[in-house]
């Protein structure tokens, strides 16, 4: 049994500030786009294993989903079982979803995206690799999606520290 954590971030041209380091007194300069344009990063993350699994969409609906949990599907390894958490999005519940059948869907109770721990992952990501950004168009974010995700699985411990819950990693049935 593998307990993976899925959710999905929307990153685009609006971005995100974050805090910087400044002579007291100063007022540093900070990049900030007024853009609308988006994409979805569809992740899940088995802290147990030390892995993930992503897409990125330009929407986030039914169809997204249902090729999120193919991908999660190809991830598990072989004669494992995955309970994946969700939230409570309606894309994640719609009964036009096919569910694979090495996965179950664990819905997480509403308001409590604190017990999602792929949360904490997507604000490492916004804190440290996608803050202070301008992009040029629609594909430019899907590109620095990619990059930033790959980037994250490329570091030996990152998913395990950032997301390792001590009762998701020690899972055994």
């Amino acid at each position: 049994m593998e307990v993976w954590f899925q959710d999905e971030a929307r990153i685009g041209q609006k971005g995100t500030l974050t805090r910087r380091w400044a002579p007291r007194g100063s007022r540093p300069r900070a990049v900030r786009d007024h853009r609308f344009q988006s994409a979805y990063l569809f992740g899940a993350v088995c802290p147990a294993r030390d892995t993930g699994a992503a897409i990125v969409m330009t929407r986030a609906n039914t169809e997204a989903m249902g090729l999120m949990l193919e991908e999660i599907s190809r991830t598990v390894a072989p004669g494992a079982h995955a309970a994946v958490v969700i939230d409570g999005a309606g894309w994640h519940t719609s009964g036009e979803l096919a569910v694979p059948a090495n996965i179950t869907l664990v819905p997480l109770p509403p308001y409590s995206p604190e017990l999602n721990a792929i949360e904490r992952l997507w604000q490492v990501m916004r804190d440290t690799l996608l803050s202070h950004r301008l992009f040029t168009d629609l594909n430019a974010i899907l590109d620095v999606c990619c990059r930033v995700w790959n980037r994250i699985l490329a570091e030996p411990g990152r998913i395990r520290s950032t997301c390792g819950y001590p009762w998701a990693v020690q899972v055994k049935i």
